[in-house]
């Protein structure tokens, strides 16, 4: 019985961790709006999440591989448009400037 409460926690945790980034990914994709999200944040994220992928490798546990996969792509869904969006921007006031020549 121990086992399968076990399981089950790491299946509730598994679910939570995953749903739990999905709003902002939701958000961000209808927006098309990252000002508000740190791009130092999601590159610490991306990172952690690797980390909880080669740990999860090691001891053999396939949820905690499945949860940081899952949650990579979002974060990077999330980066991918931050990166666009910081582009954009640039190339933006690159236009303005050679407008004010």
């Amino acid at each position: 019985m121990e086992h399968v409460a076990i399981s089950a926690l790491g299946i509730v945790a598994t679910i939570l961790s995953t749903v739990s980034l999905m709003p902002q990914v939701v958000r961000t994709w209808r927006t098309r709006s990252t000002d508000d999200i740190s791009a130092a944040w999601l590159l610490v994220a991306l990172a952690a999440m690797g980390v909880w992928i080669a740990y999860g490798s090691l001891i053999n546990a396939p949820a905690v591989i499945l949860v940081n996969v899952l949650s990579v792509f979002q974060c990077g869904s999330i980066l991918f448009i931050k990166v666009q969006n910081m582009r954009g921007k640039g190339q933006a006031q690159v236009t303005r400037a050679q407008m004010e020549r």
